[in-house]
């Protein structure tokens, strides 16, 4: 069964199937959870506007707290990370550096359905990560 297990969230419809599935198999497992978000912004936006860089990490802090607390309701232990940075290498990195059996994550993410079966984060990872993936559809 799997005990250390690290969601990957982005506020979308996608990541919030897969917050709600992560805390149901962390709960069964008796596992930890970490909660991964990553700020996606590039240089260019960060140089022009970097209140709003600032802005977003707040809002997505606040999202891994809600979370958080949400697992805890459910009797889950869980830890958050948010970084600025790409997803993929944020979600791979985090995932290796808590030796995570699982990630679990959307389909699809706020990026919209750039790609006909899943987003590119979410393929990426599959192709690249060292543990199963769990890949939430809804």
């Amino acid at each position: 069964m799997y005990k250390r297990i690290l969601v990957a969230i982005d506020g979308s419809k996608f990541s919030k199937a897969a917050v709600d599935e992560s805390i149901r198999i962390a709960k069964t497992s008796k596992g930890n959870l970490t909660i991964v978000s990553a700020v996606d912004i590039n240089e260019e936006f960060e140089t022009e506007a970097p209140e709003l860089t600032e802005r977003f990490e707040r809002q997505f802090k606040a999202m891994v707290e809600r979370i958080k607390k949400q697992a805890k309701a459910k009797g889950v232990k869980a830890e958050g990370i948010v970084k600025i940075g790409e997803p993929y290498n944020l979600i791979i990195s985090a995932a290796k550096a808590k030796k995570a059996d699982l990630i679990v994550m959307g389909s699809h993410g706020r990026r919209g359905l750039s790609r006909l079966l899943m987003g590119s984060v979410t393929e990426r990872v599959i192709g690249h990560a060292k543990c199963a993936v769990l890949v939430i559809k809804k």
